[in-house]
């Protein structure tokens, strides 16, 4: 049905009769919505004080890029290393994971394409590969992929540049490579792999131009907290990996809560086309309810073990005071509407998705019960409480999709699970977002 004249009359009667729309048009002529519906006060009960709070390394920056789940898994493994080596701060190269992470998602991507070759253009699946194309993002299975093919370099060994810190260019470059790329293979189909490898050859280029050239031998040169200076010689990446942290990567499986009618509690999942090694693990999750998934990320808390985790990080946040709580923010009062919506409904309607990671380092208990959590971000120290960031209860459970949790802290049955054949989603699934 149309909008009729008298009723849009009618409408904008009652909106000039209420008084205090003007004073909210006002406020928010000038500021964000995010500002004016801001409830300072109820931030307040949400301080920087926690009962099981784990003692971190300073927070790091991953500048303008999408590259916060290799942040968020550096940052748990050299809490590792810095306790080996009895070290102030230290970095891992995010740079060089990233490096890597593009080449594999391009030859993964290339795959793909060639086995759709024969497929309509219209092919959903062809059209989602080619929509979404190379991005910065990522998935916890994707860094352990990464990490047990090619190991880790100290960042030293592969600083940034600016474009590995500015991704938006080479991606954009990528992606018309792989566009290309698709473009061309029908018209050789006999000669794929070659043609794969010519391709493979330019992305190689244009990632050793943009990141600088990947490091097959290092020395591991540092000086710890009693001022010792200490070098260890001629190392390769997969060398300083496997000897020189304490943490296995595969140790370590991903929770999720998402509540809906598709996804059954207690079962593991998977996404098609989303991956980056070939013949690394695939992408799994086990969905969980969201009481035993706090309980899970607790008991490591409490273990003294840190929590990669992915939520959505755009919904009731303010960045500059490094808070994550939907109570703050008023939105239904000033706008005399009712926006609430369950994570269910959320999930379903695409009104929120997984877009980010972090590390959670504790977690404020009441009677054993989650009132706030301690989050590391990699936005840099000048915003929240130098860096970190303090996220309410309510907020965990509303935009907290997925935790990465230590095998050794799940039941007989969850393990029991993660050996069966997961159920595949479909491509443009909501758990198929990367942080």
């Amino acid at each position: 049905m149309e909008i009729k004249k008298e009723i849009l009359e009618e409408i904008d009667n009652h909106y000039r009769h209420d008084d205090t729309n003007k004073i909210v048009r006002s406020a928010l002529d000038k500021n964000k919505i995010s500002k004016i519906v801001r409830d300072k006060e109820a931030g307040k009960r949400l301080l920087y004080n926690f009962s099981n709070n784990i003692e971190t390394l300073p927070v790091k920056d991953q500048k303008s890029s999408g590259r916060c789940w290799i942040f968020a898994g550096c940052n748990v493994l050299r809490e590792s290393i810095c306790k080996k080596y009895n070290l102030e701060d230290f970095e891992l190269s995010q740079n060089y994971i990233a490096f890597y992470d593009k080449l594999e998602k391009c030859n993964y991507i290339m795959e793909s394409l060639i086995k759709l070759k024969d497929e309509d253009d219209n092919n959903r699946e062809r059209y989602h590969i080619l929509t979404r194309g190379i991005e910065d993002g990522g998935q916890w299975d994707l860094f352990v992929n990464i990490v047990n093919k090619y190991g880790l370099v100290p960042k030293e060994v592969m600083d940034e540049t600016y474009q590995s810190s500015n991704t938006s260019e080479v991606n954009d470059l990528l992606n018309r490579k792989l566009r290309q790329f698709s473009a061309r293979i029908k018209n050789n189909a006999d000669n794929l792999e070659y043609l794969k490898s010519l391709y493979l050859e330019d992305i190689y280029r244009i990632l050793t131009d943009c990141f600088g050239v990947l490091p097959k031998k290092f020395d591991f040169e540092y000086t710890d907290k009693d001022k010792k200076y200490h070098i260890i010689k001629n190392l390769t990446p997969l060398e300083f990996y496997n000897k020189y942290t304490d943490i296995n990567v595969d140790d370590y499986v991903s929770i999720i809560n998402a509540p809906t009618k598709d996804k059954p509690f207690n079962k593991t999942y998977t996404v098609k086309y989303l991956g980056n090694v070939i013949e690394g693990k695939k992408i799994l999750y086990l969905n969980l309810p969201m009481e035993e998934f706090k309980s899970l990320v607790v008991k490591q808390l409490e273990a003294k073990e840190i929590v990669w985790f992915g939520s959505d990080c755009s919904k009731a946040a303010d960045r500059d005071d490094g808070l994550f709580d939907d109570k703050s923010f008023n939105y239904n009062d000033t706008f005399k509407t009712d926006f609430s919506m369950t994570k269910e409904e959320m999930l379903e309607t695409l009104e929120s998705a997984m877009n980010h990671a972090m590390v959670i380092t504790g977690v404020n208990l009441e009677d054993g019960v989650p009132t706030k959590w301690k989050i590391e971000n990699s936005w840099g120290d000048g915003v929240g409480d130098k860096g970190y960031y303090v996220a309410s209860d309510s907020w965990f459970e509303k935009y907290v999709y997925q935790a990465v949790i230590n095998k050794k802290y799940l039941s007989e049955e969850q393990l029991e699970e993660l050996n069966l054949n997961p159920i595949e989603l479909e491509p443009w699934d909501p758990m198929g977002t990367l942080a």
